[in-house]
């Protein structure tokens, strides 16, 4: 993991760090730690806020590591301080998709990134799932560059054979094109995506044959267990219905989407600085020239209504492909969101499937105790009317024990019959109850 790391991520450069000595550098810590260079405890005192280490990756697909305050990044992105706070690894916060003017905030479990129309910015972390992405991102970026210069060739070979228009070339090669911001997000949904339904996948792996031996065999420590995974499972799918429902509310709100698209935002805010101006357009002999300035001194009406028509025909065809370019852009977008809602989505069916195996197996442990409880309860009634009946012999021998004379106590075998009667007697007792008992259905037949 370190060599995936220092191939990734190049040393820091002198500019991006302010070092106050050597001395000073060199010297090791109370705690034993290494102290951080470049780190001005006065300046910090002042600002109130310490440097961050952040992974940026631009759009050539390198990666550098760099050291800002927040202030900076606020700046660099034109971001509020809210936005960057979601960020924060101190604090948990719930996935979120934000589309802001210059950048797109992301919060998807493990990948915390500022997404611009340049760069991605990620907070500087070991964890496997940030290193991943960094590395996917740069493979995917090589891999749109390649896909760039074969289109190039293709639509230079195509030129020189004129065996097709430029509009066709255009048209053929753009269809897989999709924006530097979009890359980037498609490659944190897909790691967010990928992170959740692998734990789906351990969770179930785990779960079902726990369940399984709860039914056969109920216990405490087995019940301690399926508790445990209750409630890593309600975790779980709360995280997975948080993602699942962030882009659903993405999809179902086109200025959310069309406010992510950043690379179209800053072709406009580019065009409107440099100033996107069309060439005056000049009339002679019944032909029109694009380069030719106007007089509007010597120019007749005709050519002024000409003008007028023309400038009016194209900012018409400007404006409509301007809205047609971003109506392709919010539909491919959308196509990228739903791809992924499909994933999430199948996740959190999984999980639900889970937890209804779950409550499905609550139910049948439920429904065994009330019969184990049911028939303890039978039981409890056949030894309540057993000890009536005995009760009965107590009785006898209470009468026959008191203090007078009765002649029957003369006779030989009257014990005997006494015995015999009260036995009888009991017994006929003792089955009038029972069939009481299934006559009510208090016992099963």
């Amino acid at each position: 993991m370190s060599e995936l790391k220092e191939r990734l991520l190049p040393p820091r450069p002198a500019s991006a760090i302010n070092l106050r000595g050597d001395a000073a550098a060199s010297r090791p810590s109370p705690s034993g730690r290494q102290p951080l260079l470049g780190l001005d405890v006065l300046g910090l005192k002042k600002r109130g806020q310490g440097l961050k280490s952040w992974i940026r990756v631009d759009t050539f697909a390198n990666s550098q590591l760099i050291e800002v305050d927040k202030f900076t990044m606020m700046r660099r992105c034109d971001l509020p301080a809210r936005d960057l706070r979601l960020l924060d690894p101190l604090f948990v916060y719930p996935s979120t998709i934000l589309g802001r003017e210059k950048a797109i905030v992301v919060n998807l479990e493990q990948i915390r990134c500022i997404i611009t129309a340049d760069e991605v910015l990620l907070l500087n972390s070991l964890d496997n799932y940030v290193l991943r992405y960094v590395v996917e991102l740069q493979q995917r970026l090589k891999a749109s560059s390649v896909t760039e210069v074969w289109n190039q060739d293709t639509l230079d070979f195509s030129r020189r054979s004129r065996s097709r228009s430029l509009d066709n070339v255009f048209q053929n090669s753009s269809p897989d094109y999709l924006p530097f911001e979009f890359r980037a997000l498609e490659v944190a949904l897909e790691a967010a995506c990928t992170f959740l339904d692998s734990q789906a996948s351990e969770l179930e792996i785990e779960a079902y044959p726990l369940l399984d031996e709860l039914t056969s065999k109920i216990s405490t420590l087995n019940l301690e267990r399926a508790r445990r995974l209750k409630s890593r499972l309600v975790a779980l799918t709360r995280r997975v219905q948080k993602v699942r429902d962030e882009i659903e509310q993405l999809m179902d709100d086109d200025g959310d989407m069309a406010e992510m698209y950043l690379t179209e935002k800053k072709k406009r805010m580019e065009g409107s600085l440099y100033g996107d101006q069309s060439l005056p357009v000049y009339r002679s002999n019944d032909c029109v020239s694009l380069s030719a300035p106007v007089s509007p001194v010597s120019s007749p009406p005709e050519t002024r209504r000409l003008e007028k028509s023309l400038s009016v025909v194209r900012s018409r065809h400007d404006s409509a492909r301007s809205s047609e370019g971003a109506t392709e852009n919010i539909e491919e977008l959308e196509m990228l969101l739903e791809a992924y809602f499909v994933v999430i989505d199948s996740t959190l069916n999984k999980l639900t499937s889970l937890k209804e195996y779950i409550d499905d197996t609550e139910d049948f442990i439920s429904i065994q105790l009330d019969n184990v409880r049911n028939q303890l309860i039978q039981f409890e009634l056949l030894l309540t009317t057993a000890t009536f009946v005995v009760a009965i012999f107590g009785v006898v021998a209470g009468i026959f024990g008191m203090n007078f004379e009765i002649d029957f106590f003369e006779k030989q075998g009257a014990f005997k019959w006494v015995l015999t009667i009260t036995g009888v007697c009991g017994l006929l007792i003792f089955l009038a109850f029972v069939w009481f008992y299934k006559r009510r259905r208090l016992m099963p037949l």
